[in-house]
Parts: C-alpha cells; structure tokens; sequence
C-alpha cells in the first residue's frame, strides 16, 4: 500500500525559512539541494510510515524521524496519509513547539 504524503502550511514554512536560513549562510544551490532532500525523505515515507519513534507524550499519534542528525521530522500517519506536521532545524525545541499547537 502506498500512503500519501501531505505536507501542512507550517512544516512548508519551516522548510521555506530553511532554504532562506541556507540560502543566505552558503549558497541558494545548497539551499535548494538540501530542502529538496529533506521534501524527498519525506516522500520515502508513503512506502513505510512507520518509521522513527512514536512520541504520544508530546501528541496522540505523532511520530518524530530524523533526517541526517540536523532536522527533525514529526508527522503523523492515518489510515492512507502521512502528514508531515514539522520540519525542525539544527536543535530547534520541536517538543514545546508541537505541545503548544495542541494548546492553542
């Protein structure tokens, strides 16, 4: 079975302040190279969702991956989606982060 792989407004403005974080530190091709990896990583997981810790502490049913020891990935996986609730960069807090979206 093959899962889709959505994307929220918040984790495509995470991945967008990232690419400008890169972007304006090295170069715009290092940007666009390493957000598109992230993006594709996340595709990889319409194949197997299950991957990474689950982390109902934080939130019921939110799973957190990482990519390359910089960026944390949280998501979530129902019946046929995995939604990609976070992009995380270079020892950001995503816990209190992804708590307080539940607070709100």
């Amino acid at each position: 079975m093959q899962y889709h792989v959505v994307f929220t407004p918040e984790a495509q403005e995470q991945l967008a302040a990232l690419y400008r974080y890169i972007a304006a530190a090295a170069a715009p091709e290092i940007a666009e190279r390493y957000t598109s990896a992230i993006v594709a990583y996340c595709e990889g997981l319409q194949t197997f969702p299950h991957r990474g810790g689950r982390r109902d502490d934080i939130r019921p049913g939110l799973r957190i991956t990482n990519y390359k020891k910089r960026a944390v990935i949280a998501f979530d996986v129902d019946a046929e989606m995995v939604s990609i609730i976070g992009v995380f960069y270079g020892g950001q807090d995503f816990e209190t982060a992804l708590q307080s979206e539940l607070d709100e």
